[in-house]
């Protein structure tokens, strides 16, 4: 395999040690045949730090809005707790592991969300100076979802579109781990390959809905700029990811579009 594969993960394996320590014992595997980034999340341990702090949450377009009196909360949460937690626990299994957020080398820019989202950001590929050198060392870059405006005032933003643009970065593969085996259909089946057109009228029918819409879109949006399908697929499956180097379909396949 000659591209870098960027895994993104977030949500329940955050909570679940053992299925953290499953997916990085693959990856050790991987790393024989290929560079592998991780990008991550962390919305249940923003929920909690925030709910200790009085703070409520809320979602617009299955996106986390960020007023400015919660983004020091949220990069501690993310940029702090949950990646220095998977950083330690790679380590442990002989796993070299760097923990970085989006703003460091400069590696990706960020503006300011047009959705009314408060201190969200829009992410953009930048320098990969830094990954190519650490990826050279054998380093596994754990990046968090936390980025940078121009102006240096820090910004939240989505995972999915935080492992787009490092996807772009690299010209990687990109794999979004969730916790389901897919994106469903209408009748509750897990499609193999979803294209704009379907996605577009899964979303109008709610079909597709929450934080499922902001990762489909994200998936497209990689699949147009990339020319190539994305991989939306199961975390509780991390044995399937060489399937996804070897060419076979896993989980559900973002389409370009035509």
């Amino acid at each position: 395999m000659t591209k870098p594969l960027v895994i993104k993960i977030g949500g329940a394996i955050l909570e679940k040690q053992d299925a953290l320590k499953v997916l990085l014992r693959e990856i050790v595997n991987l790393q024989q045949d290929a560079k592998i980034v991780l990008v991550h999340g962390g919305g249940c341990v923003v929920d909690e730090m925030l709910t200790q702090a009085n703070f409520t949450t809320e979602k617009k377009h299955g996106l986390r809005v960020t007023p400015k009196t919660q983004i020091g909360i949220i990069t501690g949460a993310l940029a702090g707790t949950v990646n220095k937690s998977i950083v330690a626990t790679a380590n442990s299994m002989q796993l070299p592991a760097v923990g970085l957020s989006l703003t460091d080398g400069d590696m990706i820019s960020c503006t300011k969300s047009e959705l009314d989202l408060g201190e969200v950001g829009v992410p953009a590929p930048k320098s990969s100076q830094l990954l190519d050198a650490l990826l050279s060392g054998h380093f596994l870059p754990v990046i968090s979802s936390i980025g940078a405006l121009s102006t240096g005032d820090l910004v939240n933003v989505n995972a999915d579109d935080a492992a787009v643009a490092i996807c772009q970065l690299l010209n990687a593969e990109l794999l979004l781990l969730t916790d389901v085996n897919g994106v469903k259909g209408e009748t509750g089946e897990y499609l193999t390959s979803l294209n704009s057109e379907q996605a577009n009228s899964l979303i109008d029918q709610g079909v597709i809905a929450g934080g499922m819409t902001a990762k489909v879109n994200a998936a497209l949006q990689a699949a147009n700029q990339l020319r190539r399908s994305i991989a939306v697929a199961s975390w509780q499956s991390p044995e399937q990811i060489p399937l996804l180097l070897a060419g076979q379909g896993v989980g559900t396949q973002i389409q370009p579009d035509q």
